[in-house]
């Protein structure tokens, strides 16, 4: 899941050992953290831009990575993909760096958001 690589961003940009200490700059109950990263509940846009910010990824990618997340249904997890794809396709190269670097290790979700980038670049 996107929020839960962001979330990692952020705590290794602020030098964090636990994420109760994330939980405090989100001004949010530290059992929140758990349940992003478990998928129990997503991160609001304007927590994942906070979040990009602080570690110098764009949000754009931030909020497309968090709707993916979010997304139910195929149709509309394709959608955003594909705007991924637009994004990451027109570069924006000060950009390249933070998204190889979230992205990393993601392989399938960073397939298929290169993929969808590229064919919505076309």
């Amino acid at each position: 899941m996107y929020q839960n690589l962001l979330i990692e961003a952020y705590k290794k940009a602020q030098n964090y050992q636990q994420d109760q200490q994330i939980a405090v700059d989100l001004d949010i109950p530290k059992q929140r953290i758990s349940d992003f990263r478990k998928g129990k509940r997503y991160m609001s846009d304007e927590q994942a831009i906070f979040l990009a910010e602080k570690t110098k990824i764009a949000p754009e990618l931030a909020l497309i990575g968090c709707h993916v997340d979010r997304s139910k249904s195929v149709i509309s997890k394709e959608v955003w993909e594909r705007m991924a794809k637009k994004f990451s396709k027109y570069g924006l190269q000060r950009f390249s760096m933070s998204y190889g670097a979230i992205v990393m290790g993601y392989g399938v979700f960073q397939q298929s958001i290169n993929d969808y980038v590229l064919c919505m670049l076309c």
